[in-house]
């Protein structure tokens, strides 16, 4: 059984460094190879979710490495693998011969295998280990066009911001251990075993896993690098911010959902922080002249929802949710994709009509719109009624929020149906998008309907089973008209408003479409201060540290100076000296030494005649 986990993790991340390490000339297989590796990643994923195997080896003292698939990581792991398949055949139709094919769908395979090994971690150490690969490869995808600055720069903006709340897990590591029996301690570590841990280290524990959960998830107030990450190529897009690398926060969350209602605290913060990211970032994608613009704002609201679930207890919908958005989102940022290619932008005015020129791949981005704006019978409607379900057991104010969370849901994906579908205008230059990259949009859209079934029962209390979430609270029936009505009178509004202005102030909608101001805040706050201190520490360096050590090195060269002139005089003379003396002793004791035999016993005789007197003398 351990096989199976193991082989889950290591085929993606095997082949995607084999292709990176070809490069260039694996270009004409790379699509293939990458193709194949995900589909066999999926049957692995589908029979790791079924069997729920463990998998441990040696690591370090007292704390081996261990993987396991669980309910709910067994789940994401279909979900991981299943997205990878759809866009990397999306992907393998889109991307030209001309493009480093090797090194795109190698960072793609490496991604998902570090994905796959952060949903399927038992322990904070090999969690760190895939969430570390995960951030890496991300940037390299996120700038996978690295020639032009711009990108590069978004993509070191994203980098930047996710490793800065990243320092949180190892915050959370420290405390963990410094909690534990020991320094070798494997229950101290263990992802289940947090929950355990005493305060104050408790406390520490649950600041770190959320801050680290929020930046990864790009949640208030980390959410602005999501829109830098919308410079890197759509199919990276559809993978990072629909079922992966955006929701692995929102996936962490759930996964600790003891650990948050141990604290006292998490639960709140993280419920809270999940509903105001739900509102504030949707006021933010109806505010956006860019379509991936929209679709970014949106995935941080739709996470914040899933966020809204861990922090209230709604395992299961908080799980449903994450699923049926994975299909809604990679859908959406896939026909983004295809008419970006085709059309050559991604402007919403300049998309007039994109659904009518292109009419499958309009329809499937239909498919998928409606879903987000939680209209019936789609699988988003469902899942977030299941979720705020829980939340409204632990607050009413907290279901209201979500309630207004998904109104704006339905008003930003009305608005970017409203333009595609609009009456079309002439497009003679427009490209044929590949028939290729058409099928993997018809499958998603399929999934966008399927995905409904488990939000209801018999299959709702299936899933609570396997994710082992007992006594999750049930949506009435009243519950279900209710979002479904309040999404439709959205939808209808936001249908006959168009395109007219919002009904704002000038500022408002200017901080509104700059995403709230959050990455100028940032600088403010964070970059600027930091910078300063830099620039204090060169100056520091320059003007004290670099003097005393040129002061250090002047005063050493004149003191070897001195030491010529003046100390090596008087030791030369020295020796000179004690030489000259030596040699005059030597003369002296040269002088008796004739060779004559009369000569030595006078020398004797005076000799024996001074040591007669001196004993005499003494005694």
């Amino acid at each position: 059984m351990s096989a199976l986990l193991w082989a889950l993790v290591a085929l993606p991340l095997g082949a995607g460094v084999l292709l990176l390490v070809v490069g260039r000339r694996a270009d004409r297989a790379a699509p293939g190879v990458a193709l194949a590796v995900a589909a066999s990643a999926l049957g692995l994923a589908v029979t790791a979710a079924f069997r729920h195997p463990s998998a441990r080896a040696p690591f370090l003292d007292g704390l081996p490495m261990q993987l396991t698939a669980d309910g709910l990581s067994g789940l994401l792991a279909v979900t991981v693998t299943a997205v990878t398949l759809v866009v990397l055949l999306f992907s393998a139709a889109e991307f030209g011969s001309g493009e480093a094919r090797a090194r795109f769908f190698g960072l793609m395979l490496l991604f998902a295998g570090s994905m796959l090994v952060t949903v399927t971690a038992a322990t904070l150490p090999v969690l760190l280990m895939g969430w570390e690969v995960m951030g890496a490869t991300s940037w390299a995808l996120i700038g996978y066009w690295w020639r032009d600055p711009e990108r590069t720069s978004a993509a070191d903006t994203a980098f930047l911001t996710t490793r800065t709340a990243d320092l949180g897990l190892y915050l959370a590591a420290g405390a963990a251990l410094a909690s534990g029996a020991g320094p070798t301690s494997y229950s101290s570590l263990s992802l289940d075993g947090l929950a355990r841990a005493d305060e104050p280290w408790l406390s520490f524990i649950t600041a770190g896993v959320v801050v680290a959960a929020l930046g990864k998830s790009a949640q208030l107030p980390f959410s602005f690098w999501l829109s830098k990450a919308m410079r890197g190529p759509s199919p990276v897009s559809a993978l990072l911010h629909s079922a992966t690398m955006v929701v692995a926060g929102a996936y962490l969350l759930l996964r600790t959902g003891p650990l948050l209602d141990a604290s006292g605290w998490g639960d709140d913060v993280v419920a809270w922080t999940g509903a105001a990211t739900a509102i504030l970032l949707g006021l933010v994608a109806i505010a956006q002249a860019d379509l991936k613009q929209l679709l970014a704002a949106s995935s941080c609201a739709q996470i914040g929802f899933m966020v809204l679930a861990a922090g209230a207890g709604a395992t299961t919908g908080g799980t449903l949710q994450l699923v049926a958005h994975a299909a809604a989102k990679s859908l959406l940022f896939l026909a983004a994709g295809a008419w970006l290619t085709a059309l050559g932008t991604q402007q919403l005015p300049a998309l007039l009509g994109a659904a009518r020129h292109h009419r499958t791949v309009g329809t499937a981005f239909t498919v998928a719109a409606l879903s987000l704006a939680g209209l019936p019978p789609l699988s988003l409607w469902a899942a977030k009624d299941v979720l705020l379900a829980g939340a409204l057991e632990r607050s009413p104010w907290l279901y209201a929020a979500g309630l207004a969370g998904a109104f704006l849901s339905a008003v930003y994906s009305a608005k970017a149906l409203w333009f595609v579908w609009r009456p079309a205008v002439a497009r003679p230059d427009a490209r044929r998008i590949p028939a290729g990259a058409v099928w993997p949009l018809v499958l998603l859209a399929f999934a966008c309907v399927a995905l409904v079934v488990p939000a209801f029962p018999p299959v709702r209390d299936s899933v609570s089973r396997v994710l082992a979430a007992s006594g999750q609270p049930a949506p009435h029936a009243w519950e279900f008209a209710l979002s479904a009505g309040l999404a439709l009178l959205a939808a209808a509004g936001a249908w006959a408003w168009g395109a007219r202005p919002l009904p704002l102030a000038a500022r408002a909608k200017a901080g509104f479409a700059d995403w709230l101001g959050l990455e100028r805040a940032a600088h403010v706050l964070l970059v600027a201060p930091t910078m300063r201190l830099a620039r204090a520490a060169a100056a520091f360096d320059d003007r004290v540290l670099d003097r005393a050590v040129e002061g250090s090195a002047s005063a050493t060269v004149r003191l070897a100076r001195w030491t010529n002139d003046v100390v090596e005089r008087a030791v030369d003379g020295t020796v000179g000296a004690v030489a000259a003396g030596t040699r005059a002793l030597g003369r002296w004791a040269r002088r008796p030494q004739t060779g004559q035999l009369h000569q030595y016993l006078a020398q004797a005789v005076a000799a024996f005649t001074v040591l007669a007197v001196v004993l005499v003398l003494v005694r």
